[in-house]
């Protein structure tokens, strides 16, 4: 399915409308429906919610532009109200924590695979090797706490090993910014990558800061707390790479854009029509946020829109397994860390960042405790012969049944 976004009109703001039934949809079903469904459900969810937050943003530092914006808004609510709805009731907050951390790790590797500028390819396996060990960590969390098996979440799509320890991935703040790319020579992918890597890890944040006060569990508790604080690293470093320069309607026309190339990845892969006729609706609907938008910045800046839009979408994003990828990343990257906006080995860290994690780390590591005695097996320790015969405490504490 070809998109040319220059050309292609969509459908018209003004006929963008909804009904409270076509808002809340049957959701898609956990164990039946394929991972990567979960996954852009979840990714599709943060797409919308940055394009919220970048209006809201916009609106509050350009009163010129308020009334286009607040029409558009409006439309993007009622999308993420849609697409995040699709998450079934019975999908518990550390089961959809899976998910989150499922489309860190495949979204990621395929953004890092495809990535044009070298440099910014090792910034997405940078961040990508720490949501590999969030996923290693949670699981063990959902072992703890339900003796479930997160693969059967994860479909075996992903690993779950440890990646760069969760414990040694804090780092001083001026050591998580990076190089943005330069607006006027960077490729259109380029730009859309880093709004789809940071839109998702800014969701990812949020989502933590709102569940991880919920459980009960104190070692629950203090891991989304951990991991929250990395996820507003990984922020903090994504959206360092955009060039801060792009004008308002510039930056605002590239988010429209990336909503389309998102969409239409998803109308790629999608394998349950029901879930794909909303991708295939918001594409068309996005489209017509791209003209709407083009139009402002033509009228308003006397730029063709054509300097910021690419004349056909790139390869879309790959909704498949990136283990070898990441494997290999693992393998040659694991011990990296970050001085500045440079990539170092974890022996040539600043003494900020030690001072930092030193302090932080002082009374324990929630990650390392969640993970004591924890490795990975097929339905979990529960399903060890050896396990259930056992009068002892388990690894954790807990007796086998």
């Amino acid at each position: 399915m070809a998109i040319n976004i220059l050309r292609d009109t969509g459908v018209p703001l003004e006929q963008q409308r909804f009904t409270w039934r076509e808002l809340v949809q049957t959701p898609y079903n956990k164990i039946m429906d394929d991972a990567f469904t979960r996954v852009r459900v979840i990714l599709m969810n943060g797409i919308e919610s940055e394009a919220l937050r970048f209006s809201h943003a916009c609106a509050r530092m350009n009163g010129p532009l308020q009334q286009a914006l607040a029409q558009v808004r409006r439309v993007e609510q009622h999308q993420q109200t849609l697409v995040n709805w699709l998450n079934p009731a019975d999908q518990n907050p550390l089961e959809t924590t899976i998910g989150f951390e499922q489309v860190a790790i495949e979204v990621t590797a395929s953004v890092a695979e495809k990535e044009p500028d070298p440099y910014l390819a090792q910034v997405y396996r940078f961040g990508l090797l720490e949501d590999f060990d969030h996923l290693y960590r949670y699981s063990a969390l959902m072992d703890r706490l339900m003796g479930k098996d997160a693969n059967t979440l994860v479909h075996s799509y992903s690993d779950i090993v440890p990646g760069r320890p969760t414990a040694v991935e804090h780092r001083h703040p001026l050591d998580d910014l990076r190089k943005p790319y330069n607006r006027a020579q960077a490729s259109p992918l380029t730009k859309l990558h880093a709004l789809t890597i940071m839109a998702g890890e800014h969701q990812t944040h949020d989502y933590y800061m709102t569940i991880g006060p919920m459980f009960a569990d104190p070692v629950a508790r203090m891991l989304y707390a951990e991991i929250a604080s990395i996820e507003e690293q990984h922020v903090t470093q994504y959206e360092s790479i955009i060039d801060p320069s792009e004008t308002w309607l510039e930056k605002w026309l590239l988010h429209e854009a990336g909503e389309v190339y998102n969409y239409w990845s998803c109308v790629e892969s999608e394998e349950n029509p029901r879930i794909r006729a909303i991708w295939e609706r918001f594409l068309e609907y996005e489209l017509g946020h791209v003209r709407f938008v083009a139009q402002l910045f033509e009228d308003i800046e006397r730029r063709d829109a054509a300097e910021v839009l690419p004349r056909q979408l790139p390869e879309p994003i790959r909704y498949q397994s990136h283990r070898e990828f990441v494997r290999e990343v693992l393998r040659r990257e694991v011990t990296l860390s970050a001085v500045g906006p440079e990539f170092v080995d974890r022996e040539q860290e600043s003494e900020a960042t030690r001072a930092y994690r030193d302090h932080l780390n002082s009374q324990g590591s929630p990650s390392e405790t969640v993970a004591a005695g924890y490795v990975w097996r097929p339905g979990t320790e529960l399903t060890d012969p050896a396990m259930r015969l056992t009068t002892q405490p388990g690894p954790r504490g807990r007796r086998a049944a």
